[in-house]
C-alpha cells in the first residue's frame, strides 16, 4: 500500500496532530495532496496530513478494473468477506490499525491526537472509522459523503460483491447504521454542494442528517449552492475543515 505525508514545520521540533484524508472512487494517494490545497494552513496550524491509495493495486484479481466504481481505485474502507477479495481488501483494518501505527512509529505523528476526514466513498471511510474507532480518531468530517451506502447503487454494488447478500452485516459498514448505535459524541462537519450530480441518488445526505438527529449526534450539514462533487468544492472549504480538526486536536 501506498501513502503520501506532509510534515509541517512544528513537526522538527516534537509530536504533532495528525489528520488521516481518505479520498474517493479513482482516486489514489496523490489526488488530494496535489489538488486541495490544504499545505498551507496544515503549516500555519501544525498539523501532518496523510493520505492512503484507496484499494491494493497488487496482487491483481480477477475484473478488478472492470468497473471504474468497484475493485481498484474503489475499496470503500471495509474488510471484504467475499473471494477473492477478502485475500486483501482489508482496507478498515489498514487505515485503523496498521496505517496510524506505522505512521506513528516513522513520523513525529501524536498518536493521541488523531482526526480522520475524507471526500464521496472517502467521506463513507472517515465517518464509519470514527464511528467505529472514536477514541482513535478524535475529530471527524467529510465532503459529500457517502452516508447511508446500504440505501445507494455505489454502495449496494459494493457491499453485496465484497461483504455478501446479507444486509444484516453491511450495517457495520454503514454509518447510518451506525450512528443510531453508536454515536460518536462530538460535532461532525460535513459539507455537500447543491450541484452535485450524484446528490440525490448517491450520497442522499438527509438519510444520515435524520440518523444524527434520533441519535442525538451534534452534525453541522451545510449545502452549499452551485458546489458539485469536484476537488474546486474541496479547496473551496479545506480551510474549515483544517479548522474543524485543529479546534479538537491542536493544544
Amino acid at each position: 500500500m501506498r501513502f503520501s505525508v506532509y510534515r509541517p514545520p512544528q513537526a522538527a521540533r516534537g509530536h504533532v496532530p495528525t489528520l488521516f484524508y481518505l479520498a474517493g472512487l479513482t482516486c489514489t494517494e496523490e489526488t488530494f495532496m496535489i489538488k486541495a490545497g490544504a499545505q498551507r494552513l496544515a503549516s500555519e496550524l501544525g498539523l501532518i496530513l496523510v493520505a492512503p491509495d484507496t484499494s491494493p493495486r497488487e496482487p491483481r484479481l480477477p475484473g478488478d478494473d472492470a468497473d471504474w466504481d468497484f475493485g481498484l481505485g474503489a475499496g470503500f474502507y471495509l474488510d471484504a468477506t467475499q473471494a477473492p477479495w477478502s485475500a486483501h481488501y482489508r482496507m478498515h483494518d489498514y487505515v485503523s490499525r496498521e496505517l496510524p501505527e506505522l505512521v506513528a512509529k516513522h513520523f513525529p505523528a501524536d498518536p493521541k491526537r488523531f482526526g480522520i476526514f475524507g471526500h464521496s466513498m472517502g467521506g463513507h471511510g472517515a465517518l464509519v472509522l470514527g464511528l467505529r474507532h472514536p477514541h482513535r480518531f478524535r475529530s471527524l468530517s467529510a465532503f459529500a459523503p457517502i452516508s447511508s451506502p446500504s440505501q445507494v447503487p455505489w454502495g449496494i454494488k459494493a457491499f453485496t460483491n465484497y461483504l455478501g447478500p446479507d444486509r444484516a452485516a453491511w450495517a457495520e459498514w454503514d454509518a447510518n447504521a451506525l450512528v443510531r448505535r453508536r454515536a460518536y459524541g462530538r460535532p461532525i462537519l460535513i459539507d455537500q454542494g447543491l450541484a452535485d450530480k450524484f446528490l440525490e441518488v448517491q450520497l442522499k445526505p438527509e438519510l444520515f442528517e435524520a440518523a444524527c438527529k434520533a441519535a442525538g449526534q451534534p452534525l453541522m450539514l451545510r449545502r452549499h449552492e452551485g458546489y458539485d462533487h469536484g476537488y474546486y468544492f474541496i479547496e473551496s472549504f479545506i480551510e474549515d475543515h483544517l479548522r474543524h480538526h485543529a479546534a479538537a486536536l491542536v493544544g
